[in-house]
């Protein structure tokens, strides 16, 4: 972790959930002296914070805690990241997950989110960084979109809704990660409008993913085979713009 990482942040305004309780996040590594500092950081904003130092434990906390986010190293003593985040997810939950990954580890950094991981910080880190990210996958998730003024979005046979996490296309459930449903309420409040990947980094990921636009062609991969499969499709590629979505017919 960087020098600076201890140094205690700006503060910036208070999140909590629509009945204000605390938010609860999990972090989970197995180096002793980054769980604390991390816990301190997080706990600075008001959350309320538990650790684990292999992933065994982190499933179980998981389970007893139920988290509203996940900071999770991907290399653990026992089972990895990966696995953790494959019985997090089993359990039916879809809370964000930010991995923590190796310097330069590209191939970490694409298994994280192939596996369904939100988003990624790397080694080392400032805690600046982890609680910037944090705050923006926790407003992506569902303890803000409950305040959205018109909770219900419609394009087509397509439906979004806002307060309830809910996705539907022609009557069908559609089971979103946190930012496949951000990826995909961004482009159904622009339908029949062209979305640059830059512009999709900026609103959904809320900063430059590291320059790596190819995690927007990956993330619109995602949302194609869970609405497009089997039916006509609804997302189209620009080439040479970015993407669209549009009512099928």
């Amino acid at each position: 972790m960087s020098t600076n990482a201890a140094a205690t942040p700006h503060r910036a305004p208070a999140i909590t959930k629509p009945d204000g309780s605390m938010v609860r996040v999990l972090v989970v590594d197995d180096e002793h002296s980054l769980t604390e500092l991390l816990k301190m950081a997080l706990k600075y904003e008001g959350w309320d914070v538990r650790t684990a130092g292999d992933g065994q434990t982190a499933v179980k906390v998981a389970r007893e805690f139920r988290p509203d986010a996940i900071v999770l190293d991907i290399m653990l003593p026992d089972i990895d990241g990966l696995e953790v985040l494959q019985r997090v997810r089993a359990d039916g939950t879809e809370t964000p997950v930010l991995f923590l990954t190796a310097k330069d580890s590209l191939d970490d950094r694409i298994a994280g989110l192939t596996a369904g991981g939100d988003d990624y910080v790397t080694k080392p880190f400032s805690l600046e960084e982890v609680v910037a990210r944090l705050r923006g996958l926790i407003r992506r998730s569902t303890l803000t979109l409950a305040q959205a003024k018109d909770p219900v979005l419609v394009v087509g046979d397509l439906t979004l809704d806002e307060d309830s996490y809910e996705v539907f296309r022609d009557g069908t459930p559609i089971e979103l990660t946190a930012t496949e449903f951000e990826l995909l309420r961004f482009l159904m409040r622009n339908p029949r409008r062209v979305l640059s990947k830059a512009q999709i980094l900026d609103r959904v990921w809320s900063y430059d993913f590291g320059g790596k636009e190819s995690v927007v062609e990956l993330y619109i991969s995602y949302l194609r085979k869970k609405i497009d499969a089997g039916r006509e499709p609804m997302i189209h590629t620009v080439r040479g713009a970015g993407y669209m979505l549009k009512a099928a017919g």
